[in-house]
């Protein structure tokens, strides 16, 4: 039976679409809906789920993988769709999948959880009692760990057509055992990695509609803002909209007002925002369809005229974003975009953000493209291809200055350039425009 055959069509039930389609079931019918009036194509999931699936069998062909266990929730996700406990299981290896190079598929759910993937036809075997960790088996967690590992060699064995297992993270226990079996242990992440680099025109109607989704709730969190208020008050707008229009969750807490926004990286306190402060953050969002939407943007809390110093914040950030992003286009290598592009003035390059750009799918993503100075040779050595997204973004403030400005776009590469998925306005007063 092909995968397409196994995979029943969307239905509604009540308010929702049910669970045939995991990415959807957490999504309300009229979120759906206020997506297609908007002209919005609805990504047909089971597509998704087939080729994400043939990208990891193709790379670990690639690669002469014959085998990959993984732990990561997100990878998980990515060759399964199934989205169960994702956050709890970032830090309880509680699940795993193994996929063979012949695309036999085996995944470890947590115990008695087998409805939350009773549509997945994909899926040949359900187990449970992946990994080992002590808060679950105590000091019973060293045989717990050989047990999984007996479990996989024989699967492997069973399953595959050679001993070389890629695996993408383990607990110390679990490493132990498995790095003295007789598998051939490999780095599972460039084979996960180089996947998931390239997305798909049905990924890219997700992204489309995750992207549109973020912004209604950044709209909702710009509306709300007003003086008087805290930053975690605001902050818990946009984790409240997601939600509720069907989003997953949000990976960081990065929002800052004032003297909080230099140097980046503040998480959201109970700092109250006052009139004429500069608010930046950054969504980090997981949204619709599990898709991460990515976007920054930097406000002027109130009603006040915007000082000198803050335009000229927000005019090298904008003239730093829009230049890079006009470097993109397929065929660009990969290390010109770290030294090519727009040049920071030396006063902002204390401060800097860590990266130009950066990949971006299901959540943060390879390549990372650092500026000169921090450079790794041979890390990237590829060349943009269409069906790449990336966010490119600029933090700047002065070393020891009150403020800084923090700006994001999400874009697609595209067969001739690039597309900025970004729609979101740049504040007028900031850019002297009002």
């Amino acid at each position: 039976m092909t995968i397409d055959a196994k995979i029943s069509p969307l239905r509604r039930i009540g308010d929702t679409y049910d669970r045939v389609y995991p990415s959807t079931s957490f999504i309300p019918s009229k979120t759906l809906d206020s997506l297609q009036a908007l002209g919005l194509d609805l990504p047909r999931v089971e597509k998704i789920r087939t080729y994400r699936v043939e990208r990891v069998l193709s790379q670990m062909s690639k690669d002469g993988v014959d085998a990959l266990l993984l732990f990561d929730p997100i990878n998980i996700r990515y060759v399964t769709d199934s989205s169960n406990m994702q956050i709890w299981t970032s830090h309880n290896l509680a699940r795993a999948t193994l996929i063979t190079a012949n695309g036999y598929l085996v995944l470890w759910d947590f115990t008695r959880c087998e409805h939350m993937t009773e549509h997945l036809g994909r899926i040949d075997e359900l187990r449970s009692g992946a990994g080992s960790f002590y808060f679950e088996y105590g000091d019973a967690i060293e045989e717990k760990a050989k047990s999984f590992r007996n479990d996989v060699v024989e699967l492997v064995k069973q399953r595959a057509s050679g001993l070389r297992l890629g695996i993408d993270r383990m607990d110390t226990v679990i490493a132990q055992a498995f790095l003295s079996s007789e598998l051939n242990i490999s780095d599972a992440w460039p084979v996960i990695e180089q996947a998931r680099l390239i997305k798909s025109a049905e990924e890219i109607k997700a992204m489309r509609c995750a992207m549109a989704a973020t912004e209604q709730s950044i709209a909702q969190m710009e509306q709300a803002m007003k003086p008087g208020m805290s930053e975690v008050e605001l902050w818990s707008v946009l984790h409240a909209a997601n939600i509720a229009q069907g989003g997953e969750w949000i990976e960081t807490r990065i929002l800052s007002s004032g003297p909080r926004t230099n140097p980046w990286m503040s998480e959201a306190s109970g700092r109250i925002m006052h009139e004429g402060d500069i608010m930046a953050f950054d969504t980090d969002m997981i949204g619709l369809f599990g898709i991460c939407c990515d976007v920054s943007r930097t406000w002027l809390v109130g009603d006040a005229d915007a000082r000198p110093e803050q335009k000229e914040l927000y005019r090298v950030a904008y003239d730093h974003i829009e230049e890079n992003m006009d470097m993109l286009r397929p065929g660009t290598a990969l290390r010109d975009l770290t030294f090519r592009g727009h040049e920071l003035p030396e006063i902002y390059q204390a401060t800097k953000y860590c990266v130009k750009m950066h990949g971006v799918g299901l959540c943060d993503e390879f390549p990372s493209i650092y500026y000169p100075d921090s450079y790794i040779e041979g890390a990237v050595d590829y060349e943009l291809m269409p069906g790449m997204t990336l966010c490119v973004e600029a933090y700047v403030g002065k070393q020891g200055s009150r403020e800084g400005v923090k700006l994001e776009n999400q874009v697609l590469i595209s067969e001739t350039g690039y597309e900025n998925l970004t729609n979101y306005p740049y504040d007028e007063r900031l850019m002297g425009l009002s």
